[in-house]
């Protein structure tokens, strides 16, 4: 095992970090990146920190999200910088988007009981778009009759949101407070984080 500095221990995460293309976990760092130096996992976390510091206040963050550790632009530029990319986000239905909050709040919960709380029927599209954006999947089948599916959120749902946990959810508005409207022609804007 080789010894490195502090300075080399930094610049090689950093670069690590800014190339990986995924959320990088202290783990994933000391066993893909640094598996030849003798590093522990308190050093790491210590040269997170002062990354997380050192970026503090500029264009891009290092941020903590479920899977890992991530730079991403700073939310404040994300109207300014969306003019860099040539595709526009994706625009998700509210029935999508009532749909997927409802999984993260109440999961795991079945389509039935989606369906339930909506009042409308779930489209089978809607659960396929979700399940094919990595953002909820089956996490087991509730014991009735049919055995229904039980959907949860993942990882790369609280990834793209940029949080770690659902803890971090806001809090829900009481039903009163909302004004509902046609639940599936009203078209919602979700933006990448990134």
């Amino acid at each position: 095992m080789k010894s490195i500095t502090d300075e080399k221990l930094q610049s090689l995460v950093e670069a690590a970090l800014f190339i990986a293309g995924k959320p990088m976990t202290v783990q994933s760092l000391k066993q893909e990146l640094l598996l030849d130096y003798q590093v522990t996992n308190k050093r790491i976390k210590q040269v997170l920190e002062q990354l997380t510091q050192d970026y503090q206040g500029r264009g891009i963050a290092l941020l903590k999200v479920a899977s890992g550790y991530r730079f991403q632009a700073i939310a404040e530029h994300s109207e300014d910088l969306s003019a860099l990319f040539k595709e526009k986000s994706p625009r998700y239905s509210r029935a999508l988007l009532e749909t997927l909050a409802l999984i993260a709040y109440k999961q795991p919960i079945t389509r039935g009981e989606i369906e339930e709380i909506r009042g409308v029927a779930v489209s089978s599209h809607i659960i396929k778009t979700l399940t094919e954006r990595n953002w909820v999947k089956t996490v087991g089948h509730k014991e009735v009759p049919g055995r229904p599916a039980l959907y949860a959120t993942t990882n790369a749902f609280l990834d793209y949101f940029s949080l770690t946990s659902l803890a971090q959810l806001p809090e829900l508005m009481p039903i009163s407070a909302l004004s509902l409207g046609d639940h599936d022609t009203m078209p919602a804007q979700v933006s990448e984080n990134r």
